[in-house]
């Protein structure tokens, strides 16, 4: 796929504005089959690039992605952006994978949230780093403005299935679907006998869902 400033699929009713992860870029093989599930449940997608990976694309020197305040103020306003595309009236929600849907949910968090944005949904939680128990990327779920939803590979070494039931920051404020055996990128291991396509197909249904039921 060509890389474009938006990058749109499927024709739904509803939007969703999608960040790729701090490492690969919005048309990563991951990116594009999560976009194009998401697509097959009647959902527009539109993908946008941080500045970071922008400049990574044009000379190919790998770049940190940048303080979170910056990438949240990027954020809001793509999706101004986006809504000035789309028009006033159709559902607008936000996410991302990884680090995309950390800063997605940062958004919902803040005071510059866009009063048009419906809910954000996290595509593997980066919980903590890996290794890292201690570091939990949660403090600002208390103060969640919109609805989230979070789907995570069961076994994903940002936060486990054990580790992220224990901590009431996720389950008194976040929806939660699991992924059995997936990691970060929802690969599966091959003892399960599914593929991690299967699961990418299962997170977006399960995406689809929600957003339908947030609709603002």
């Amino acid at each position: 796929m060509k890389y474009l400033d938006l990058t749109t699929e499927g024709s739904g009713k509803s939007v969703i504005l999608l960040a790729h992860g701090a490492g690969a870029p919005s048309d990563s093989p991951y990116m594009n089959s999560l976009s194009f599930a998401l697509a097959s449940h009647g959902l527009t997608v539109i993908r946008f690039e941080f500045p970071y990976m922008k400049a990574r694309r044009e000379d190919g020197r790998k770049r940190p992605p940048g303080s979170a305040l910056k990438l949240q103020s990027f954020f809001v306003d793509e999706i101004r952006r986006v809504r000035e595309m789309i028009g006033p009236e159709r559902p607008l929600f936000i996410g991302g994978k990884s680090m995309g849907g950390r800063v997605a949910s940062l958004v919902i968090a803040s005071e510059a949230l866009e009063a048009s944005v419906s809910g954000a949904v996290c595509f593997g939680y980066p919980f903590h780093p890996p290794g890292r128990p201690d570091k939990w990327r949660t403090e600002h779920f208390p103060n969640l403005n919109r609805p989230l939803c979070v789907l995570q590979g069961s076994r994903d070494p940002f936060g486990k299935r054990e580790e992220v039931m224990a901590c009431q920051n996720v389950t008194l404020h976040a929806e939660l679907h699991w992924l059995e055996g997936g990691d970060h990128d929802f690969k599966p291991l091959r003892s399960l006998g599914t593929t991690q396509q299967a699961l990418i197909t299962k997170a977006a249904g399960e995406a689809g869902r929600f957003m339908m039921g947030h609709r603002l």
